[in-house]
């Protein structure tokens, strides 16, 4: 395994990205909340880096408009990802900018191939992270009739709401009652983890 080639400074927007992913999830322990101070600039560095990175290895302005595309591609794949969760409360709009802000340096710095499995599957492992956390809290607040009955009303509210906008109302009706997870956490362990092993992967 080439050390010196994972910690080389050429991987400066890996490290970068990985920095903003950590004060992120810090703040939303601490707060509950992602703040759109990191989440946007986040999000619009990683388009403009996508340009100057794009030109810069392609030797022409059109390699950057692909790499921005790229990085508008996958902004949009941590939307979509993330969005059917944020509808029925299951976490905060800080926490979705996030993700967009991954998937725009993801797509600056890996492009659109490898960049698409990174996002995904980083979700992925995201989730499953997420999952055991909340299993843990349950356990640990021994409440299990409680959360029996919110998941119950949650099934309900995607069957029988009339629109996304009924299902969001209403989560967000049910929220103060919740135990609510700073979902920031196991995105960034879900990312950064993920980031890692593909790195090792590499330089093997």
């Amino acid at each position: 395994m080439d050390l010196a080639a994972i910690f080389s400074l050429d991987n400066w927007p890996v490290y970068f990205l990985c920095f903003a992913l950590i004060v992120a999830a810090v703040i939303d322990f601490w707060k509950l909340k992602v703040p759109n101070w990191l989440t946007f600039p986040l999000i619009f560095t990683g388009w403009g880096f996508a340009i100057a990175n794009g030109w810069a290895t392609g030797g022409t302005f059109g390699d950057g408009m692909t790499s921005l595309w790229a990085a508008f591609v996958l902004t949009g794949l941590g939307l979509a990802l993330l969005l059917p969760v944020y509808a029925i409360g299951g976490m905060g709009a800080g926490d979705v900018k996030m993700q967009m802000g991954f998937g725009s340096w993801v797509g600056a710095i890996y492009g659109m191939g490898d960049g698409f499995w990174i996002v995904l599957l980083g979700f992925c492992l995201a989730a499953v992270i997420g999952g055991v956390i909340a299993l843990g809290m349950m356990v640990c607040r021994g409440d299990f009739s409680g959360n029996r009955q919110n998941a119950k009303e949650i099934i309900t509210d995607l069957y029988q709401s009339s629109s996304v906008y009924e299902v969001s109302d209403k989560a967000k009706q049910r929220k103060p009652r919740l135990h609510l997870l700073p979902y920031g956490v196991p995105l960034c362990i879900g990312f950064i983890s993920y980031l890692a092993i593909r790195s090792l992967q590499l330089f093997q």
